[in-house]
């Protein structure tokens, strides 16, 4: 069987999906074309980079679905099960409507990282795999070497365990000498991250803490704000979020807030954000830069690409009109010019303010990560019986032996996710069976009745 499945799969992806993957990356473009511009008649405000690609959820909409209320006796067999989907657009809001033109070129993505064995399934997802051909200009040569490069540094530093592993206890000490935090989202519902370089003490900074200990600390946050923040302001905004607005306070800040240590972290937390979690900046607002700042600013240009410059608006004192017309008041600190109230319990870069820490949306999102991770669990252990079963023709270790063994893993995997699906109609089966033998039981009960009567009247 598991044979059977390696050799469709493989002749299949032959006769189908070969002219995508042999394509060079350049002829590959003119049949996928680039995402279009965003909708002029949208609400909230899409300021970005128009040399390159518009927002990254331009085309990730949800639709307005007609939900079906269920209905006396089944209402109230739903309402105890806490940890069903609440509704079918709650998953769509975190997964997104995709650009069919995005879909091929990410599927042949995908495919190209399988046939060279580059077989991780946990990150081969669309929205990954989508950030990195982005990253790349849709370059499939460029943004598999980027790719790669990605998963070997999250093996080497074990970042799927990272948030259980690591703790940064001196978080609040760092944050008296190095102001930086998430507080609130902006009109469109990304999540808006602020940090007052001005108001920093890196010699304080480098006591309390060690640059490798925050370099994690960033990462534990960019993990979070892709596996928490952006999932709860989708829900929030009720449309998919996958990028961030960031503002940098550089009040008084000069050549010599650019020391050794200072371009250090600088250097390895650009390093971070531009190779493994590229296109989750959407736009950065650098406020009140004065001379000194400016002189920086000639330095500093020199370490980015010209993606993330395009994404950069350099603003002196005079920054308020553009931050409220991508920011609302209310999500704003009052030391950038906005009305937010938190500062009273201990400062608005201390509040972690957002939809991420609202009771009704998180309860919402860790009853459907728990589902889906059940879901998950039950399909992961329904392959590995199923392998169990039907390995042995595979023992030998040849080449030829490890693609279908590949092959074997890729397919089963969607195999027994379209399975799953069928699991409440077999489930119902069941139950009619058991009903089925209950009555024919009986029915055995009535006729030996009816034959032992049959025998005395004989008699």
């Amino acid at each position: 069987m598991n044979f059977l499945f390696a050799s469709a799969y493989l002749a299949i992806n032959q006769n189908i999906n070969s002219r995508s993957i042999m394509l060079k990356p350049k002829e590959l473009l003119k049949e996928v074309l680039i995402s279009g511009s965003p909708n002029p008649s949208s609400k909230c405000t899409e300021r970005g980079p128009k040399a390159f690609h518009p927002p990254i959820e331009t085309h990730w909409q949800l639709p307005p679905v007609k939900e079906k209320r269920p209905r006396g006796i089944m209402k109230l067999l739903s309402q105890p099960f806490k940890y069903r989907w609440r509704s079918q657009s709650q998953k769509w809001l975190l997964e997104g409507t995709h650009n069919p033109k995005d879909d091929k070129i990410v599927d042949a993505f995908r495919e190209l990282l399988f046939l060279e064995g580059h077989l991780s399934e946990k990150h081969l997802d669309y929205h990954t795999l989508l950030r990195f051909l982005r990253m790349r200009d849709y370059d499939l040569m460029k943004a598999k070497d980027m790719f790669v490069q990605y998963v070997k540094w999250r093996e080497e530093m074990r970042i799927d365990t990272i948030l259980q592993e690591f703790s940064f206890e001196e978080c609040e000490e760092v944050k008296k000498c190095y102001p930086h935090g998430y507080h609130g989202v902006d009109r469109c519902g990304r999540p808006v991250y602020i940090e007052s370089i001005g108001m920093a003490d890196l010699d304080m900074f480098l006591r309390v803490t060690t640059i490798e200990r925050f370099v994690k600390h960033h990462i534990c946050e960019q993990e979070k704000t892709l596996s928490w923040r952006y999932p709860a302001c989708s829900l929030a905004a009720k449309k998919h979020i996958a990028s961030t607005i960031s503002i940098l306070d550089v009040k008084d800040v000069g050549m010599n807030h650019f020391s050794k240590p200072a371009r250090y972290l600088f250097m390895e937390i650009q390093k971070i954000d531009s190779c493994y979690y590229p296109e989750t900046l959407h736009l950065l607002f650098i406020v009140n830069a004065g001379p000194g700042f400016r002189v920086l600013w000639k330095v500093i240009k020199a370490f980015l690409d010209a993606r993330t410059l395009a994404k950069i608006i350099v603003l002196g004192s005079d920054y308020k009109r553009s931050l409220i017309e991508a920011i609302d008041p209310s999500n704003l600190p009052s030391f950038l010019g906005g009305d937010c109230t938190c500062c009273d319990t201990g400062g608005c870069l201390f509040s972690d303010k957002g939809p991420w820490n609202d009771p009704e949306i998180t309860a919402t999102l860790e009853a459907m990560l728990y589902t889906e991770e059940g879901e998950q669990r039950n399909c992961s252990s329904e392959k590995s019986a199923f392998g169990h079963n039907q390995n042995s023709e595979f023992e030998d270790s040849s080449p030829t032996n490890e693609i279908a063994r590949d092959s074997r893993k890729y397919v089963d995997g969607h195999f027994f996710q379209k399975l799953q699906a069928f699991e409440p109609v077999i489930e119902d089966a069941k139950e009619k069976i058991k009903m089925l033998e209950t009555a024919l039981e009986d029915a055995k009960l009535v006729l030996k009745g009816l034959s032992q009567h049959m025998e005395e009247l004989k008699r």
